[in-house]
């Protein structure tokens, strides 16, 4: 619409200057209107042109804010996770040294559990010393002692201490048990178990059969041991196996005298441990 009247004033203008001026004015001033209407053009030109730069740089602008709304929501997901991430980490740091301490508590426990196993192995190694010489006169076939499994077993043959089928132990039996009844007492840490064990003949006699038998002879032992010696009934325990737990095959003469035996079974005091492994 501009353009249409801008144009027609033109052409108003025209009319009038061929009617009003002489022939060189009307001349001039077509070439004036000429380069008007030329610099008209080209400042449309440059409007249309600045327009659709503005429209681009609109564009343009309206691609950066997506851009920068695409940008601001990812960095807003990037804290969150990275958020998380150190609360995670925060976590994991927290288990590890709860875990840490942990290990570092049962390893305090394992290093005295080894402590109290060093000593009581050399409280054992100890008394087996002491019993060798307590005990050093009598021969391999009448009594011999052995550690097993933390245990010290002093082993006396029952032509040591018993007349065959009798649970009445004899004057060098007792005399033996005199000997080992000093080392205990002086070691009263030290749990005993008296174990009777026989060969596998049926007994005939006062006894109804060898458990009794076995049970009988540890018993006797026992009391001698209490009764005579004043080693503290509480530490003591009597047990009969009868021929249950054989030393060797009871097929030859040799391994029925080895089964006939009564087993002394010293062991340390577990408290301690026991304790730390609950």
């Amino acid at each position: 619409m501009r353009r249409t009247f801008l144009f027609g004033c033109f052409l108003i203008g025209m009319v009038l200057l061929e009617s009003c001026v002489p022939q060189k004015k009307y001349h001039e001033v077509n070439i004036r209107n000429a380069e008007m209407m030329r610099s008209l053009r080209n400042t449309e030109e440059m409007l249309d042109s600045t327009r659709r730069e503005l429209a681009s740089l609109q564009e343009s602008n309206e691609n950066l804010q997506e851009q920068l709304e695409a940008e601001r929501q990812e960095n807003s997901e990037l804290a969150g996770r990275l958020e998380s991430a150190m609360s995670t980490s925060s976590s994991v740091r927290q288990e590890l040294t709860e875990k840490e301490q942990r290990l570092s508590e049962q390893q305090q426990r394992l290093d005295l559990l080894q402590n109290l196993l060093d000593e009581q192995r050399a409280v054992m190694e100890n008394l087996k010393t002491t019993i060798d010489k307590a005990l050093v006169q009598y021969r391999s076939d009448e009594l011999q002692i052995n550690e097993q499994d933390g245990k010290l077993y002093v082993s006396l043959q029952d032509k040591l201490l018993f007349s065959s089928g009798s649970a009445t132990v004899n004057r060098e039996g007792r005399e033996a048990l005199g000997k080992l009844a000093v080392v205990l007492n002086n070691s009263p840490d030290i749990q005993i178990m008296v174990e009777g064990h026989t060969d596998n003949v049926p007994i005939r006699g006062s006894f109804e059969d060898n458990w009794e038998l076995s049970t009988a002879r540890a018993t006797a032992i026992v009391r001698i041991l209490t009764g005579t010696y004043d080693v503290a009934p509480e530490r003591v325990i009597a047990a009969g196996r009868s021929f249950y737990e054989p030393k060797a095959p009871n097929e030859s003469q040799e391994g029925r005298a080895k089964n006939r035996r009564t087993e002394i079974i010293l062991t340390p005091r577990l408290n301690e441990l026991f304790q730390l492994l609950r």
